[in-house]
């Protein structure tokens, strides 16, 4: 009875894993380039039962008690595996903004952290004071060739990732009206977007604000150089969150009433205890 009570923690202890998951999947449904977790568990090790109270039973030439006849295998309990993280494509969201990038595939933006380069599907950038490409943290993001100064007004990003400045001075009304023709006939090839993907993509780890870094188990980033391999890259729109709040809300009723059964067995233990004592005691 006493394994029972154990087996019973481990469920609800299990729960609240999963509990933490589905909370922090709703509350970043709005979180740009978020992608949803899932906490997935293994059991312990179960246990084979036999009854050894058979008449004959060791009296195996061996000795041994493999004869005894088997009752079933009994379940230890459970224990948190990994929260594995689902890479699904979000929604794309248009924003009309020169400074939204959004990949259309599989891949990662890389951005320069004093971490060491880190990776984000989070494509909502800013134009930092020194005239840099950044993320809203004030990370640079990077292209082949390092870091992307541009202005305002005066770049445009192709479907390869191409970053194309005009050479003419972004203030002028000529840029205006070339931008509404999208007419760029001095644009300049500035740099293109780095773009990096891993072997094993599910060991990758988030760091936080829509950050990921790799591990031994990720591999090491491999840059997508090829149009064939490159994602497409979308300027002016946003990756939405991957997070569908209606399942998630439905997994959170299913951890409730996951959480009260494990609960409840763990009564009942205490209570069939509780008997099998006050009988004892009765009767010894």
């Amino acid at each position: 009875m006493i394994r029972g009570w154990y087996t019973g923690a481990s469920g609800m202890r299990a729960q609240q894993w999963r509990l933490d998951a589905v909370a922090n999947n709703l509350s970043n449904v709005d979180t740009d380039g978020y992608k949803r977790e899932v906490a997935s568990f293994k059991a312990f090790p179960e246990m084979l039962l036999r009854r050894q109270s058979d008449d004959g039973v060791y009296l195996h030439p061996f000795g041994s008690g493999d004869a005894a006849p088997i009752i079933g295998r009994l379940g230890t309990g459970v224990e948190l595996n990994e929260l594995f993280v689902t890479h699904t494509q979000g929604a794309a969201k248009e924003t009309h903004s020169d400074f939204d990038v959004m990949l259309e595939g599989n891949g990662f933006f890389a951005v320069a952290t004093p971490y060491g380069e880190r990776y984000t599907r989070n494509g909502s950038f800013v134009l930092g004071k020194e005239g840099f490409l950044l993320t809203k943290e004030g990370y640079p993001v990077l292209g082949e060739n390092g870091p992307i100064s541009v202005r305002a007004n005066n770049f445009k990003i192709d479907a390869d990732g191409n970053i194309y400045i005009n050479n003419i001075y972004p203030d002028d009304p000529e840029v205006m009206v070339a931008r509404e023709k999208n007419q760029w006939e001095e644009q300049v090839l500035l740099d293109r977007l780095r773009i990096v993907e891993f072997e094993f993509l599910r060991y990758l780890k988030k760091q936080g604000s829509s950050l990921y870094y790799e591990t031994p188990e990720s591999g090491p980033p491999i840059a997508l150089l090829s149009e064939e391999e490159r994602p497409k890259v979308l300027q002016g729109f946003i990756e939405a969150s991957n997070v569908d709040p209606v399942i998630e809300m439905v997994h959170m009723i299913e951890v409730n009433r996951a959480y009260e059964a494990n609960q409840k067995v763990i009564q009942t233990e205490e209570s069939m205890l509780g008997t099998l004592i006050n009988q004892v005691a009765k009767f010894g």
